[in-house]
C-alpha cells in the first residue's frame, strides 16, 4: 500500500520511512501541511496517511478537514493516523472529531504502529469493494430504468413511439434501450398462417 508520511522534522520522517519500506509498503513524503494537502488531492494519491499534528504551512489536523471536506472522499476514502505529542484526552477527542480515524502518541511502539496500519487497510479495502458494489448497483439500476415506465405500442404494427416521437420496431426499441441480444425465428401460428404447406 502507498502511505503518504507528513511529517516536517526530516529525521522522525526518515525513521518512518524506513520503518514502512521494511513492511513493504510504498512511501510518499510530504514535510508540511500545504504538501500533505497536495499529495493527498491528486490523482492516485496515496490511501493512507500518517500525519503529524504540528506542522509548517497547515496543521495536521487542518488537513484532515480539508480532506473530509472535500468531495472526492466519498469516493476514494483517506484512511488518516495522527501522529503527536499531544496526548491528553482532549486531544485525542479534536483529532478524532476532526476526522481522523486513528491517533498514535510520539514516541510510538513500532508493533502498535504496524497493527494499526493493518487495520487501516482492511478499512480501506472494505471501503473501495463497497464503492464498486454502488457502482455496480447504480449501472444495474440504470439498466432496469431504461426498460421500466409506460411505453406507448401501436395495436396494429407494434411498433413502439420513442421518447422523441418516433415509432420504431419492438426489437429496436428493446436493442436501444438494453443489452438483449436477438435471434429471430417463426412461431407455429405464423408458420401455419403464412406458410400453410410447411404446417402439414
Amino acid at each position: 500500500m502507498k502511505i503518504l508520511i507528513a511529517e516536517d522534522e526530516v529525521f522522525s520522517r526518515s525513521v518512518l520511512r524506513r520503518v514502512l519500506l521494511s513492511w513493504g509498503h510504498e512511501v510518499a513524503e510530504a514535510s508540511d501541511g500545504e504538501e500533505a494537502w497536495k499529495a493527498l488531492s491528486a490523482d492516485n494519491s496515496p490511501r493512507l496517511a500518517l500525519l503529524d499534528w504540528v506542522m509548517p504551512n497547515m496543521a495536521g489536523i487542518d488537513v484532515v478537514r480539508r480532506v473530509r471536506e472535500s468531495p472526492w472522499n466519498q469516493e476514494r476514502y483517506v484512511y488518516i493516523i495522527l501522529l503527536t505529542q499531544k496526548d491528553s484526552k482532549d486531544d485525542l477527542v479534536e483529532g478524532l472529531a476532526a476526522g481522523a480515524d486513528d491517533y498514535v502518541v510520539k514516541p510510538f511502539d513500532h508493533n502498535e504502529l504496524q497493527v494499526r496500519i493493518r487495520s487501516g487497510q482492511r478499512i480501506i479495502e472494505l471501503q473501495s469493494a463497497l464503492a464498486d458494489t454502488n457502482t455496480e448497483l447504480r449501472s444495474a439500476l440504470a439498466q432496469v430504468k431504461k426498460l421500466s415506465g409506460f411505453l406507448p405500442i401501436c395495436a396494429h404494427c407494434k411498433k413502439i413511439r420513442d421518447d422523441a416521437g418516433y415509432w420504431q420496431q419492438i426489437e429496436e426499441y428493446i436493442r436501444d434501450h438494453s443489452e438483449a441480444e436477438f435471434s429471430h425465428g417463426i412461431c407455429p401460428q405464423c408458420v401455419a398462417k403464412l406458410y400453410p404447406d410447411l404446417a402439414t
